[in-house]
C-alpha cells in the first residue's frame, strides 16, 4: 500500500539527525516552479503566500537565495508542523523507518510528490495557491497525473491520511478497481460528525507511526488504531473511509 500525506507550512532545516537519501524526483519541474516564483513582486509574493509582512518578508528574501542542492534536509523531517511533531519520525526504530520509506509519501505543491528521505530546503508554495506557470492556469494543472504516476503504478490500495487539498491530485487518475481509503477523524457536535482540523493533524500523525511501529500492511488492521483518544466506527465507516471517533 501507498499512504499519502500533506506537507506543513512549517519547516526546518535539520542536517544532524538523519542523512538524505535522494534528490526529489521531479527537481526540473521544482525548477521550472521556483523560476516563475522569483519572478513575482514583493506584493505579488505576500498575495500568493496569503500571508502577513512579518512572514512574507523573510520568505521572500529566502526565495532569492534558496539553493535546491544544498543544505538539505529529509522531508520526513524537514516538515515540522502538528501532523510531524505528533508522527514524532525522529523516534522511529530502525523497522519503522524502513517502512515509512517504502510506504509513505508526502505530497507537495513545489516538489509534486516526495519520499521521506528526499532532500528538500524550506519554502512556501500550497497546492492551492495561485500561482500562474506557463501553459498552466494553476499547480494541479502544472502537475497533472505526474504525482499520481510517481506514487503508485499498480492496482495497490491507497490510504489518504492527506487533506482534500492535496488528494485531489490523485483521486482522477487512480486506476480502475484501485482503492483510495479515507482516514477520517472527526468529533460528534449536535448529533454530526464535525472535523477538527488540529485534532484530525495530531492524529493523522500518530497514525503514521501506528501503522509504521506495527507494520501495518492490510487495510482492515487499521482498524486496530489503538490511541486511548479515538475509536473506531463501525458503523459510520464502509469500503472507502475508515472513521475513527474522538473520545470527547
Amino acid at each position: 500500500m501507498k499512504i499519502i500525506i500533506a506537507p506543513a507550512k512549517k519547516m526546518i532545516i535539520d542536517n544532524d539527525t538523519f542523512e538524505y537519501e535522494n534528490l526529489p524526483q521531479y527537481l526540473d519541474q521544482t525548477k521550472q516552479i521556483l523560476s516563475n516564483m522569483r519572478k513575482l513582486t514583493y506584493l505579488e509574493a505576500k498575495k500568493l503566500w496569503d500571508c502577513s509582512d512579518k512572514l512574507a518578508e523573510p520568505n521572500y528574501e529566502w526565495l532569492q537565495k534558496l539553493d535546491l542542492k544544498h543544505r538539505l534536509t529529509p522531508a520526513l523531517l524537514a516538515f515540522s508542523g502538528i501532523q510531524y511533531q505528533y508522527m514524532a519520525p525522529d523516534l522511529f526504530t530502525e523497522p519503522a523507518l524502513d517502512y515509512v520509506r517504502q510506504n509513505l509519501r508526502i505530497l507537495s505543491g513545489f516538489y509534486g510528490i516526495l519520499r521521506p528521505f528526499d532532500g528538500v530546503v524550506p519554502y512556501r508554495l500550497e497546492m492551492q495557491s495561485r500561482l500562474k506557470i506557463p501553459r498552466y492556469n494553476n499547480l494541479y494543472e502544472f502537475w497533472n497525473s505526474q504525482i499520481y504516476d510517481a506514487l503508485s503504478d499498480s492496482k495497490e490500495p491507497i490510504v489518504n491520511l492527506s487533506s482534500q487539498e492535496y488528494a485531489k491530485t490523485i483521486t482522477p487518475y487512480l486506476r480502475p478497481n484501485q482503492k483510495m481509503i479515507d482516514i477520517v477523524f472527526g468529533s460528534m457536535a449536535d448529533g454530526k460528525l464535525k472535523t477538527k482540523a488540529t485534532l484530525a493533524k495530531m492524529a493523522r500523525g500518530e497514525m503514521v507511526r501506528f501503522m509504521a511501529e506495527n507494520n501495518i500492511t492490510q487495510i482492515d488492521d487499521i482498524k486496530k488504531f489503538n490511541h486511548p483518544d479515538w475509536r473506531f466506527s463501525e458503523l459510520k465507516s464502509n469500503d472507502k473511509h475508515l472513521v475513527f471517533v474522538h473520545n470527547s
